[in-house]
């Protein structure tokens, strides 16, 4: 018999960005392992340069990197940490989102505009990804913009038992912000013992982001805590104005849920003044000093969920079943 044979033993390692570092020392924490200690600077010119202080060589590497503001740096910052795993040899490499940049930009709405959310895809896998593991996309149709496996997380299991276990005796009414999320907001009816489903209407010039006007709820929400979910909060404005839709509608009060607190501008002091009853949102992006120092917001720690699929992924388990098979 010719050749030499060696079993060799997995190996995983985590790796986090300098983006929002807190976030993947809880993952790690929860693991039971440390982050790889990284030199990451950037030039006086601004160009970043990355070097990991371990060997990589064989291991299975999962770069967790959010791309909160300013987000085309982190975003490169991303690219050149899997460009360095590449080119050190890791066996597999997964690129973990928490937020996914550039996610909204998945369609084209006029001519000669782009389609980032792709272009975004493109960049990770050119760049040397075998995987990409997000939280609450945008729009599903982006897991079909990479090529290779997505793992989609979603933080509805979290918001949910929170909301559960502190309005669970109320008369409750889910709403969904807009007419394209009636199925996330189902399967939050679904966890919440079948509370009856809303919707707000509204209209949004393409040509203005970041403003939206609320029409009319449709649905009954009359004398109930309604229950708003969305998948991120920007500027604030569209989940202000549709809080007080719900209020002058006859809603008994609004509590706001949202996987990814952006909080542009003037978002924290939109909410502060809105009529929302609390804001509950999860660590995906780090919170303002502004933003933590308000009573009326809470953050739920993601940590967890990501740590449980990257252990599944690592251990060749299954995602979805994270899910009841809805991911």
């Amino acid at each position: 018999m010719t050749g030499i044979q060696k079993t060799t033993q997995k190996n995983l390692m985590i790796f986090s960005g300098r983006a929002h570092p807190g976030l993947a020392e809880e993952v790690t924490t929860t693991l039971g392992t440390d982050l790889v200690p990284t030199d990451a600077y950037s030039f006086a010119n601004s160009e970043i340069y990355v070097r990991f202080d371990e060997s990589v060589r064989g291991c299975d590497a999962f770069v967790i990197q959010s791309h909160t503001a300013p987000v085309n740096e982190w975003i490169m910052e991303h690219l050149i940490m899997v460009d360095a795993l590449k080119r050190a040899s890791a066996k597999r490499i997964t690129v973990v989102l928490p937020f996914y940049g550039y996610a909204r930009q998945d369609k084209k709405h006029r001519g000669r505009e782009p389609i980032s959310a792709r272009l975004m895809a493109d960049l990770f896998k050119t760049a040397g990804a075998d995987r990409l593991m997000a939280v609450d996309l945008h729009t599903s149709q982006i897991q079909g913009f990479f090529d290779g496996p997505v793992d989609h997380l979603m933080a509805l299991p979290i918001l949910s038992s929170y909301v559960r276990k502190h309005y669970g005796k109320e008369e409750l009414a889910i709403v969904s912000p807009d007419a394209g999320r009636i199925k996330v907001a189902e399967q939050w009816s679904q966890r919440l013992g079948g509370a009856p489903l809303a919707f707000i209407h509204k209209t949004r010039d393409i040509t203005r982001p970041n403003q939206s006007v609320a029409n009319r709820v449709v649905g009954e929400v009359a004398g109930r805590t309604c229950i708003l979910v969305d998948d991120m909060i920007d500027s604030g404005g569209t989940i202000c104005q549709a809080a007080d839709a719900l209020m002058k509608d006859g809603a008994n009060s609004v509590v706001i849920a949202a996987t990814h607190p952006i909080f542009s501008g003037p978002a924290v002091e939109r909410l502060s003044n809105s009529v929302a009853r609390e804001v509950v949102v999860t660590n995906t992006l780090p919170l303002s000093a502004e933003a933590r120092a308000l009573d009326k917001i809470t953050e739920l720690s993601i940590a967890p969920l990501i740590s449980q699929a990257i252990r599944a992924v690592f251990e060749d388990g299954s995602v979805t079943s994270m899910f009841d098979g809805h991911a």
